[in-house]
């Protein structure tokens, strides 16, 4: 299984490695963990702990406030299902609201979500900015209530939606 912090993938791309844009990190955190981080050395943390590969972030213990950029591939929705029976976390997906996956594990699962407005830059693994956007328009998926309250007070350009209250978080 390949993936690293993001892994967005498409036929004219020279990597797999995709890092999130700091500012969505800095503006939502801080998380206590990040399953899918990127490969060491990494320009900036995305939470206090980093599991990457050969480590297996979906078999690992998962504690705390969950930040998770997961591979975009059909493997999205195994690292969604994870972080919905987690309960506390936010994830960073297209906003491919029709497809089966999402159907299922975000409107089905989520607690809320930010979708956000124009088209994300990622970062190459040094940390440069891409000079093309991710191609797709991106949202912020929040499970359980604490990561729902986040993405409602952020100042990130999007249009929040609630989708269920969640007793505890």
């Amino acid at each position: 299984m390949s993936r690293s912090m993001g892994s967005h993938q498409s036929a004219r791309a020279q990597t797999t490695t995709w890092l999130t844009p700091p500012d969505l990190i800095e503006k939502l955190g801080p998380f206590d963990m990040d399953p899918c981080a990127a490969p060491s050395p990494r320009p900036w943390a995305t939470a206090s702990r980093h599991i990457e590969l050969p480590e297996d972030g979906l078999a690992a213990e998962w504690q705390g406030r969950v930040w998770l950029n997961p591979p975009y591939s059909f493997e999205a929705w195994r690292w969604l299902s994870r972080l919905a029976e987690h309960g506390d976390g936010i994830a960073l997906v297209f906003a491919r609201t029709e497809t089966a996956g999402f159907v299922e594990e975000v409107w089905g699962k989520a607690t809320a979500l930010l979708f956000l407005h124009g088209r994300l830059h990622f970062h190459h693994a040094d940390g440069t900015r891409a000079a093309a956007n991710s191609g797709a328009p991106s949202v912020l998926v929040a499970y359980g209530r604490a990561a729902a309250i986040r993405l409602a007070g952020s100042d990130l350009a999007g249009t929040f939606v609630m989708l269920r209250t969640a007793v505890a978080s």
